[in-house]
């Protein structure tokens, strides 16, 4: 596509932990790779008194903290600071959009903003830079989650910032589509001609998708007594990698083709009945444990109250179309888990007839196995024959045909997925970030599972920190004859 980079930056939430984890640190890197034009300034912006030297301090202490050794450099560090300028605001206050506006100046080269702020914040932020005239032709926003906590607060949200900015110039962030082995998806289904026979319910029994995190609260205790899991992580990350697994081919690669082969997959999505989803869900929250060998508290201890909000769910679900018909697409995720792991698993039929039946043990089902993190590799889990003279019969054993991504691409630099997505901000190139019609079709499906836990007076069942999760998560794919994939 072409690519239209603007001339300067405004960011939202500037003196933020997002902003000094992620944001800074990735735009630092693409300075100091040269990806950014010489004259592209970047205008923080936050509730405090800091001016421009202030927020430079605070810059240059979050780069000294979160980059890599490797990629610190005197020199870089300081021409990037340069780039840097402050001007406090509250959004919830109009009178100081103004002072925004002027410090900002005149945004006929481009503006790109970065909207990090709670829901309740998206109109009167947008209200007021659309005032002071930061919402003009030439100017493009990014928002970060969370939009909304359900399908109707979402259409609010999103008819609030289409009321000023045209869906052209909408850049909704999921950062996980930001990641490298996510896109890597695209390329292994669509850049190899030996998996499109069998990536169908002809060929594949079921997929598992995990996202499994060894933290519990840490400092997200606000937002996430109100979010729980299932807003938390399905509602945007886990869905947005199951559709790049079950999406159709588009015809090339396409900023609107491959949103549209998405979002067809979220309105194939099966709705479940509330009479369904005590079958096709399970909900947990952690109890006190041990995580890598240390002793943490469960999740009421660590927010300080009884709470029915969960920190793991498990989904049965199915992409009703003709591709996918039957197939079931296992989807768990939680926090306090046994490990830190985040991977799709993708499970093949069985050989129809096996000719070692008896003589080498059971034939196990060929599995394709996508690493995101915190290792990024691709695996494909084949039967082999193990040596010997083979006098008591063919013995075979199952053994991994390992791609890693992290040696393979060894000479390159593995950039974290916000370098990716604000440089596409920057350029104006929406192929990684996410359409109103996907966010409402995802929200539509995750609606109808909480009105399910509603009806049914569903309550999490609780697990030990450090586990797998409930065993009721287990015993949803085993009802299949599946297990799931755990290393």
């Amino acid at each position: 596509m072409q690519r239209n980079p603007v001339a300067k930056m405004l960011l939202f939430g500037a003196t933020g932990d997002l902003a000094k984890r992620m944001l800074l640190p990735s735009l630092y890197g693409l300075h100091a790779d040269g990806l950014l034009s010489d004259t592209l300034t970047i205008t923080g912006s936050a509730r405090g008194d800091l001016d421009d030297a202030g927020f430079r301090d605070e810059a240059r202490k979050a780069l000294d903290e979160f980059l890599p050794a490797d990629r610190k450099d005197d020199a870089a560090i300081g021409t990037f600071l340069n780039r840097l300028f402050f001007q406090p605001a509250d959004l919830s206050d109009e009178s100081t959009f103004q002072a925004l506006a002027d410090k900002v100046g005149d945004v006929s080269g481009g503006l790109a903003i970065f909207l990090s702020t709670a829901p309740s914040l998206f109109e009167p932020a947008v209200k007021g830079l659309e005032k002071v005239g930061l919402a003009g032709d030439t100017v493009r926003i990014g928002l970060e989650k969370p939009l909304g906590y359900d399908l109707a607060s979402s259409k609010e949200i999103n008819d609030t910032v289409a009321a000023v900015f045209p869906e052209e110039r909408i850049f909704r962030i999921d950062h996980y589509l930001g990641k490298e082995t996510v896109q890597n998806i695209l390329a292994l289904r669509f850049g190899n001609s030996f998996f499109e026979p069998v990536w169908n319910a002809r060929g594949i029994d079921n997929v598992q998708i995990t996202i499994a995190e060894t933290v519990g609260l840490e400092d997200r205790a606000g937002y996430y007594e109100g979010a729980g899991a299932l807003r938390d992580m399905v509602a945007n990350h886990m869905l947005q990698l199951l559709a790049l697994i079950a999406m159709e081919p588009p015809a090339r690669y396409d900023t609107a083709e491959i949103r549209d082969e998405k979002a067809k997959v979220f309105r194939s999505l099966r709705p479940m009945t509330p009479e369904e989803v005590p079958h096709s869900t399970v909900t947990g929250q952690y109890l006190g444990g041990a995580v890598a060998g240390e002793i943490v508290k469960g999740y009421d201890e660590e927010l300080g109250k009884d709470s029915a909000t969960e920190t793991f769910v498990a989904i049965k679900a199915h992409v009703d179309n003709w591709r996918w018909q039957g197939v079931p697409f296992y989807l768990r995720t939680g926090k306090r888990m046994a490990k830190r792991q985040s991977e799709i698993a993708i499970q093949f039929k069985a050989v129809p007839h096996s000719m070692f039946a008896g003589r080498g043990g059971l034939l196990q089902p060929n599995t394709l196995v996508i690493r995101l993190q915190p290792e990024e590799y691709i695996e494909l889990l084949v039967m082999a024959k193990e040596p010997g003279l083979d006098r008591d019969g063919v013995r075979l054993r199952e053994v991994p045909l390992k791609l890693s991504l992290d040696a393979e691409f060894a000479g390159k630099r593995r950039r974290i997925a916000y370098e990716r997505l604000l440089l596409d901000l920057i350029e104006g190139d929406q192929t990684l970030f996410v359409r109103r019609d996907e966010v409402e079709a995802q929200w539509t499906w995750i609606d109808a599972i909480r009105a399910g836990w509603e009806a049914n007076g569903t309550k999490p069942k609780h697990y030990p920190a450090g586990t797998w999760g409930p065993s009721a998560a287990i015993a949803l794919t085993e009802r299949d004859g599946v297990t799931w994939m755990d290393d």
